[in-house]
């Protein structure tokens, strides 16, 4: 899929045959998009650990593992760029709760703003990769020439963007994905329901642990 600034779609077009896929206003989450599918309900951990949407990450937890400061980060919740999901601030107080797969667009957004993609085409990939299902994600590149960007789904599409001349800049969203969880695992999440405090709390941690306690 292609964005584009003004939201309409230019240079390389939508194609069936397998190529990228390029992204724009319109096109990202609508109805007949090739790339569209259902949005997957993530499983969570078995026993009593909590499920992925019942963690939260407050703000300097979220900017630690995206690599952002904190003032970016309230910038881009106070214009809407990329806004806390488990929770939003509401006053005094209060304390913004980003989720595993929000802090996971903060590092792209912070990727694309380094490399000078303009942030009316962030603004559309952040949407729709809110759009996508939690298991697209993992095999998801994008690719930027700086004023597009575009969707690829297999190292194939990659390769006929780059020969395209359209692709100068790329992110493996699955990279990201595997960074932030490394750097989450280190680090404090929240329990959503009883505002328990989370240490390491990474799946892949849980259930390492539950298999030393069940040796």
């Amino acid at each position: 899929m292609r964005i584009t600034g003004d939201g309409t779609t230019g240079g390389t077009p939508a194609r069936s045959d397998g190529g990228p896929y390029p992204l724009h206003g319109g096109a990202a989450g609508s109805a007949g998009s090739p790339h569209r599918q259902p949005a997957s309900t993530p499983v969570g951990p078995v026993s009593d650990d909590p499920a992925p949407e019942q963690v939260g990450y407050r703000g300097p937890t979220a900017c630690a593992a995206a690599g952002i400061t904190y003032r970016q980060l309230d910038y881009w919740a106070r214009t809407g760029l990329v806004e806390p999901s488990v929770r939003p601030a509401y006053g005094s107080g209060t304390q913004r709760l980003y989720s595993f797969r929000d802090v996971v667009v903060l590092k792209i957004v912070k990727r694309f703003l380094d490399t000078g993609v303009a942030l009316q085409n962030i603004r559309t990939a952040v949407q729709h990769l809110r759009d996508r299902g939690f298991s697209d994600l993992g095999r998801m590149t994008l690719m930027s020439d700086g004023a597009t960007v575009y969707e690829c789904t297999s190292p194939d599409q990659v390769v006929s963007l780059m020969e395209g001349g359209q692709g100068v800049f790329g992110i493996a969203v699955g990279v990201v994905w595997r960074d932030v969880e490394n750097a989450l695992s280190q680090l404090h999440g929240e329990r959503v329901d009883t505002g328990e405090t989370l240490v390491g709390h990474n799946p892949a941690d849980e259930l390492a642990a539950r298999r030393n306690r069940a040796v």
